[in-house]
């Protein structure tokens, strides 16, 4: 991937790593000169009961079919690679960066976005929703207990505010609760990266997986891919000869530093283009500076199409939906009709949190044998 920039064209300025706002934390703690703030976050998340269930949650393909398919965690350290590389070369903050990737998929259920979809249609018929960013924030301030003095991670601003706002941007009369996230300001470059920094990951990795699953082939996906065209073509004129998965590996690895180097490039040129020399002029800008080129932006839709069209929503995985739905459906209407059965900690909670609410985080927090082993005992149950 692309190496550091020279000094003059880096955005060291506009890094939020000068913000000491935004290491700031809802509640006193001792500082360690070892490690910056944004590094003692990296650890904290790293250490969290939430972040290690990611290895048995669903990215694309379920486990159960292969270990060489990409798991929600390793999907996650895939996108902190990308995120801490480009954020290096702009000279932002790499450790906020990092910290935001890794953190950034901590609050989804399991079954991929399948089960996302299932959980939020679930909580509708409650006049509810499910959103993987705010669970997250949830799952940080709330629900891990590592410490004797405060529920939650403690985890500095600039990190909170970059799991509500990497992604989307979230209404202040909508989101009253949020008020503490500047909602009405663009979040800091770290945080805009990460979506972007995810998007290459899967872009690259789906195909990867979806060859290595048999649901697509290199050929097909030759004739409708056309970054991957352009990559494959320089590919196989420098490696003549070579079995057509080894060009592909290379066309895949090409086409990651091709999407990283336009992130970088073009953040770049929107940042010099409205003279920005401070994180205000990021925060202040009414439309997020870090973005692909117009071109990289037309391979970036062509190809998520043709992901969804041929892969996402293929039989193989339709079956494997369907399934999720129903498991995720059948235990979320169980807990509701017979909320004793819950875990006696998630029973304390649902007079302040609402039975719906308590239900559904509970099920966000299963990994993937986990959901199927409490389906297989319910089923049971329901048997009697």
């Amino acid at each position: 991937m692309t190496g550091t920039l020279p000094a003059d064209l880096r955005l060291c300025a506009v890094s939020a790593g000068a913000d000491d706002v935004l290491r700031s934390r809802l509640y006193p703690a001792p500082e360690r000169p070892s490690r910056t703030a944004f590094q003692r976050d990296r650890e904290r998340i790293v250490q969290a009961r939430a972040f290690r269930r990611l290895a048995g949650k669903t990215q694309v393909f379920t486990s159960r079919a292969s270990d060489h398919f990409r798991s929600r965690l390793t999907h996650t350290i895939e996108v902190a690679q990308i995120a801490r590389c480009v954020a290096q070369t702009l000279g932002l903050d790499e450790d906020l960066a990092e910290a935001l990737a890794l953190v950034h998929d901590i609050g989804h259920p399991p079954f991929g976005h399948a089960g996302e979809r299932a959980l939020d249609e679930c909580l509708k018929r409650h006049g509810l929703r499910f959103d993987h960013n705010l669970h997250a924030l949830r799952i940080v301030e709330h629900f891990e207990q590592r410490y004797a003095a405060h529920r939650g991670l403690n985890l500095t601003l600039g990190v909170r505010e970059g799991i509500v706002k990497h992604s989307r941007d979230y209404s202040a009369d909508q989101h009253p609760e949020l008020a503490a996230y500047l909602l009405g300001r663009r979040p800091p470059l770290e945080a805009q990266i990460i979506d972007l920094a995810d998007e290459i990951a899967y872009l690259t990795a789906d195909l990867d997986d979806g060859v290595e699953s048999g649901l697509l082939e290199i050929g097909h996906i030759r004739d409708h891919v056309e970054i991957l065209t352009h990559c494959y073509d320089e590919v196989e004129r420098e490696h003549r000869g070579l079995d057509a998965k080894v060009l592909f590996n290379e066309a895949l690895q090409l086409m990651q530093n091709v999407l990283t180097d336009d992130l970088i490039a073009t953040t770049l040129a929107n940042a010099r283009a409205i003279g920005a020399a401070s994180l205000d002029d990021v925060r202040d800008h009414p439309s997020r500076l870090a973005t692909f080129s117009p071109l990289a932006e037309s391979y970036r839709v062509l190809e998520k199409r043709y992901l969804y069209d041929v892969l996402y929503t293929c039989s193989a995985l339709s079956l494997e939906h369907d399934k999720a739905e129903e498991v995720v459906t059948a235990l979320f209407d169980f807990w509701i009709g017979e909320p004793q059965e819950l875990p006696s900690g998630y029973v304390e909670q649902i007079e302040t949190e609402g039975l719906a609410r308590v239900v559904a985080d509970y099920i966000a927090g299963m990994t993937d044998s986990f959901i199927l082993l409490q389906y297989a005992q319910i089923k049971r149950t329901i048997r009697r």
